[in-house]
């Protein structure tokens, strides 16, 4: 009973406290502070790099400062927790969801709180850990999910749910963990995506809609080096985050333009430091989280982008390093998407324009490589069947829902002339299309009808036939 009244005791003072702290800063709300995670990055393997090691850090915690006053002691927002890490802002500035422990050995998983009360509530309960949670439009939220003994063999997995913990949906359905999401303007979800079977890719920033379709690669991190944070989108159409050299072990702030972002990348600073994240201010000016020169620990510095330099050092920590940094303020709500997903279709549609156009093969620039003659769709375990190639190199294909595959294409002989590729997945009732095979992705497609959609899609699997699909009723 007195190890309880304790305890009791110790959180009313940690919340008394920091209604004080706020009360000082001559402030009636936490709009213009800045919170951080906080943590020890050497009580993890050099794994952290990779932006997974940091999210499951021992001992984290949610912190509170002034940038206008950073000499003031942070206020500790978590301290009622095991570990906190990964906060979201809500779009009204009210509100934080993030990723903790209230006990050492619980899972992680999803809590809100309301900055103006400093009361926090959980969302998720499960038993897997739950990190990286992000507010979507229509009070919902997407989170990485770590499922063990996964069928689709993927590592973290992209979930949504309301923000009362229901209606949960898994998003993603391919053999990739997912983790580092943020939202951009145009509510599309963009996360850190790295394939895990059936080997082991370089992460990528992939783009997807809030409810699973259209998932396609955004960004290609250039070879040998590795994403680490989640990324900023500013006003002015930019885009920054954080690569990291895997031989010279140091890292370096990047750009890229919101509407060419597999061509327009731009290296911010130069490789004299170690960065964790990026912050973008109301002023536009900015805040990274980095290791400088002769600091020990990763501390929290201005930093002036538009010369790539690194300002003055605004706050430290006394025991841990700054890991990421969020702005308490107001912000632009996302364009909320509709979504043509329909539990009561079991299939998806897909359509290639013409397969033999990849990197290597086009039409302006000729076929060095045999035209395909079929395509063989690759599952998980299996080969789900071949698929003859019309004569203008298009294939219109009704997938089973969910269903991670890959396709490479074999010439008349049945030898592999390219692939298998990257992971495809449709949604319920999804349609999508692409004009080749590991095609320029900003590629614009050629206006001509596709011999296949003359007839129709063949089933994936092709033993697959016979389904019962939802009736629809035209009036």
């Amino acid at each position: 009973m007195l190890r309880n009244l304790i305890a009791k005791d110790i959180i009313i003072l940690s919340f008394t406290v920091s209604v004080i702290l706020l009360t000082a800063c001559g402030r009636n709300s936490m709009e213009g502070m800045v919170i951080l995670t906080e943590g020890r990055l050497t009580m993890v393997n050099p794994d952290y790099i990779t932006g997974q090691g940091w999210r499951n850090l021992p001992q984290s915690q949610l912190t509170a400062i002034d940038p206008s006053n950073p000499s003031a002691v942070a206020d500790v927002l978590t301290s009622d927790f095991y570990s906190a890490s990964s906060p979201d802002i809500s779009f009204d500035g009210s509100k934080i969801i993030f990723a903790a422990q209230k006990n050492q050995d619980d899972p992680w998983q999803i809590w809100e709180m309301d900055l103006r009360k400093l009361s926090s509530r959980q969302v998720t309960k499960l038993q897997d850990d739950c990190v990286d949670p992000v507010y979507l439009p229509g009070n919902k939220m997407v989170f990485s999910r770590q499922i063990q003994n996964d069928s689709l063999k993927a590592g973290y997995t992209l979930f949504s749910c309301n923000l009362d913990g229901s209606e949960l949906r898994r998003l993603t359905f391919n053999p990739h963990t997912f983790f580092a999401s943020s939202i951009l303007k145009d509510g599309r979800i963009i996360a850190i995506s790295r394939q895990v079977f059936p080997s082991v890719s370089k992460a990528n920033y992939m783009v997807l809609r809030p409810d699973g379709t259209k998932a396609e690669l955004f960004y290609d991190c250039t070879e040998g080096n590795e994403l680490v944070s989640n990324c900023q989108e500013t006003v002015d159409g930019k885009i920054y985050f954080i690569e990291r050299e895997q031989t010279a072990g140091k890292s370096r702030i990047v750009s890229i333009d919101y509407n060419r972002p597999l061509h327009s990348r731009k290296p911010v600073s130069g490789t004299d430091g170690d960065y964790t994240s990026v912050l973008s201010m109301s002023d536009g000016s900015f805040l990274v989280a980095g290791r400088i020169g002769t600091d020990k620990k990763f501390v929290l510095y201005t930093y002036d982008m538009k010369n790539g330099k690194t300002g003055s050092k605004l706050y430290e920590s006394a025991d841990n390093d700054i890991i990421d940094a969020l702005l308490v303020k107001a912000y632009e709500r996302p364009r909320k998407l509709p979504s043509e997903v329909d539990f009561g279709v079991k299939t998806g549609l897909m359509l290639c324009q013409n397969i033999n156009v990849t990197g290597m093969n086009s039409p302006e620039t000729g076929f060095s490589l045999p035209l395909a003659d079929k395509i063989e769709i690759i599952g998980v375990d299996s080969s789900l069947g071949f698929v003859k190639v019309e004569s203008d190199g298009s294939v219109y294909l009704k997938v089973a829902a969910d269903m991670p595959f890959r396709i490479r294409t074999l010439d008349s002989k049945g030898s592999v002339v390219n692939g298998p590729g990257g992971w495809y997945y449709l949604r319920p009732n999804e349609r999508r299309g692409c004009i080749g095979c590991h095609e320029d992705s900003e590629m614009v497609p050629a206006n001509r009808y596709a011999v296949a959609v003359s007839k129709n899609p063949v089933s994936v699997p092709v033993h697959f036939e016979g389904v019962k699909e939802k009736e629809v009723e035209l009036e």
